[in-house]
């Protein structure tokens, strides 16, 4: 005879989150990849640059105090529409930089290459950053090209590294935020995540959907033309979910936001509605989050609208002094959920 289950028998499982070997979601920028950094990273290289945990590091070279970042890229496939590996090395590096207001200069490119990868794809690549660096403003001035056999990589690897100028005292980043303080997006989000998806996947839409990866360093400079911001951030991997959660623990505050007040393309809000995706956890490589000053939030934003790239942005949140550490969404059939960091990722190598 079947034995019967009682209700409090039932139970949710949460996500495994305990490993003896890296997983993919160690690299997903959720909540696996953050306690892998501060459980190992931030214990062995402890040092109070590292330890705020912004996507760059102010240093101090006599007076001058300069924003320093390194990333790497993986992202499959190589070429996706709107964009490729290079461009978003490029851009990817140019805009953490400038998420404190840095104005970016200078930047180092590694290549790991596999073995067998053809020539004419390579070309395109390199010619695609020399473009993108033009655009961004900032040069390439150091690098190092590496080879590793056939099967051992995935056609192209890039690692960067950049470093801009700070040219204003003040402090943006993501322990700034302050109970008051206003939650601005650049732009429509999730695009780059579906673009690669259906790449990958070779999926098709009825709207065809593009990467947003582009330069961020004009934008910021028009912004903080317009007021003092206390942090930015790209919302790359992990999404709007992630990067309101790292302010949210950062600051020790919480966050509201409405899931009204979010810019989206009716593409990809398909897109994720069909395939299961939530949408706040789909990367984005041409956006901004920003959390602005009660006072300033209004002028900011109609810089950001005034700008190119922030023609769609809107102010969808606020900064509270409720259920700190916590980011919480009003739906948009009027009910409220948590959204929490993410465990793992929904598109792995999505940068």
């Amino acid at each position: 005879m079947a034995k019967k289950i009682k209700p409090e028998d039932l139970t949710c499982p949460l996500p495994i989150t305990e490993h003896d070997t890296i997983q993919l979601a160690h690299g997903s920028g959720g909540k696996m990849m953050t306690d892998l950094i501060s459980r190992l990273f931030v214990w062995a290289f402890d040092n109070p640059a590292l330890n705020k945990q912004d996507d760059q590091a102010v240093v101090e070279i006599g007076k001058q105090r300069l924003s320093f970042t390194t990333d790497s890229f993986v992202v499959d496939p190589i070429f996706f529409p709107g964009g490729d590996i290079g461009e978003l090395a490029v851009y990817g590096t140019v805009n953490d930089i400038c998420m404190n207001g840095a104005r970016p200069l200078y930047l180092s490119v590694g290549m790991i290459i596999e073995e067998g990868m053809p020539l004419a794809d390579l070309e395109k690549i390199v010619v695609s950053m020399k473009r993108a660096a033009e655009e961004a403003g900032v040069v390439i001035v150091t690098g190092d090209t590496k080879v590793v056999n056939k099967g051992k990589g995935d056609k192209l690897f890039i690692n960067t590294a950049g470093i801009g100028i700070l040219e204003h005292d003040y402090t943006i980043s993501a322990d700034q935020l302050r109970p008051g303080d206003k939650i601005l997006l650049s732009g429509t989000i999730g695009d780059h995540g579906i673009a690669v998806l259906s790449k990958r996947e070779g999926l098709s839409f009825e709207t065809p959907v593009e990467s947003d990866t582009c330069p961020l360093n004009s934008l910021v400079a028009q912004i903080l033309k317009a007021g003092h911001v206390h942090a930015m951030r790209d919302p790359t991997r992990g999404g709007v979910a992630a990067t309101l959660n790292e302010f949210a623990h950062a600051s020790d505050v919480g966050i509201h936001i409405r899931e009204d007040h979010i810019p989206v393309k009716p593409a990809v809000s398909g897109a994720c509605e069909v395939l299961g995706l939530d949408l706040l956890y789909v990367a984005n490589e041409g956006k901004l989050i920003a959390a602005v000053p009660p006072d300033k939030a209004e002028a900011v934003l109609r810089a950001m609208k005034s700008h190119p790239l922030g023609q769609d942005a809107a102010m969808i949140g606020e900064v509270t002094s409720e259920q700190p550490g916590m980011v919480s969404m009003t739906t948009r059939i009027g009910g409220r959920r948590i959204v929490d960091m993410p465990v793992a990722e929904q598109l792995p190598r999505i940068c």
